[in-house]
């Protein structure tokens, strides 16, 4: 891939969010770079998610153990399954820089999560820090910034 151009920028991050609604939770975890987080603070512009507690900080490796845990067989809190529908707003590119490798989104959206007759709606910002990789898009980050990061939240399954 040459240097990605905004819509292609753009284009990752929709389907990043169309991995996730449809369940392709392996391919979903392939767009992260091998060290790459997934992060939602716990308060309102946290700046550090070592010096203060989120409600996610995951490495690539506790990912995996999450994935794997939404595909057992044995899992009774995934019976039925959850599923989830991301509604985007357009992505606003913050940042460009091929030299730096370095690309950054800020994405507006609203999720529902949903198992059984229980449903979720979620408001916020999703940011997501892109490096290219052997000509590919990957996620060395992304940040969900939930609207109200303080409510007392039931247990959040799958990934915004």
């Amino acid at each position: 891939m040459n240097v990605p151009d905004a819509a292609t920028i753009s284009d990752f991050v929709v389907r990043e969010a169309r991995l996730l609604d449809e369940q392709r939770f392996d391919e979903w975890l392939d767009l992260f770079t091998a060290d790459g987080r997934y992060w939602m603070p716990l308060e309102w512009g946290q700046t550090d998610p070592l010096l203060h507690n989120s409600l996610f900080w995951d490495d690539k490796i506790l990912l995996k153990i999450r994935i794997e845990r939404l595909k057992g067989h044995k899992t009774y809190s995934q019976k039925p399954r959850s599923r989830c529908h991301h509604v985007l707003q357009a992505t606003v590119i913050d940042r460009n820089d091929p030299q730096a490798n370095r690309f950054e989104t800020w994405t507006p959206f609203h999720y529902v999560e949903a198992r059984g007759d229980e449903q979720n709606l979620y408001a916020g910002w999703s940011r997501h820090t892109l490096v290219l990789e052997e000509g590919n898009l990957r996620i060395r980050q992304k940040r969900v910034d939930l609207v109200n990061p303080e409510a007392a939240f039931g247990n959040i399954q799958l990934f915004m």
